[in-house]
């Protein structure tokens, strides 16, 4: 069971930046672990350029990254997840469709980049601490010993990791 590969679904309202960030890093540095995938209740169906530019920068293909809506992965052929992370709070508050194989879920609330009305320094720099925090998270996820734990003990250290308010 320790060579499980597995997937998460990140979730985020537009699936334009942070989401898609999360995905990415998912991929980069838990590829030996995860499969990650990210999806939006009310997707932009645009990725922001910034979260974009921030990916390439980790070594991942931007090509896959796409804004793509929660339903994809509500349909029988869809990969089951074993993890759903929201990283905003709209959308922890939105009522989710109902996930098959009843995936252990966690709110790692972000602020939202995307929302900066600054200049693209000040942008760069918001989407850039975004991704410090996602990277952290990510990293302390990547290694529980995720086959040891019962799902209470996972919840619990999930939301815990959501908690991390420092992005070092």
């Amino acid at each position: 069971m320790s060579d499980k590969i597995f997937n998460v679904l990140i979730l985020c309202t537009g699936n334009s930046a942070r989401s898609i960030m999360a995905e990415a890093v998912f991929n980069t540095i838990g590829k030996d672990r995860f499969n990650a995938y990210s999806a939006g209740s009310h997707p932009t169906g645009i990725v922001h350029p910034l979260a974009i530019e921030l990916t390439e920068k980790l070594g991942y293909p931007t090509e896959k990254l796409r804004s793509k809506s929660w339903n994809e992965f509500t349909t029988p052929d869809a990969p089951q997840m074993d993890f759903i992370i929201t990283v905003c709070d709209k959308a922890a508050s939105e009522p989710c469709p109902i996930w098959p194989g009843h995936p252990i879920t966690s709110d790692w609330g972000l602020e939202d980049p995307a929302a900066i009305q600054g200049s693209l320094e000040e942008q760069r720099h918001a989407f850039q601490n975004v991704l410090n925090y996602i990277m952290a998270r990510v990293r302390l996820f990547s290694v529980l010993p995720l086959a040891k734990l019962d799902e209470l003990t996972i919840k619990r250290e999930m939301d815990n990791i959501g908690q991390i308010k420092d992005s070092n």
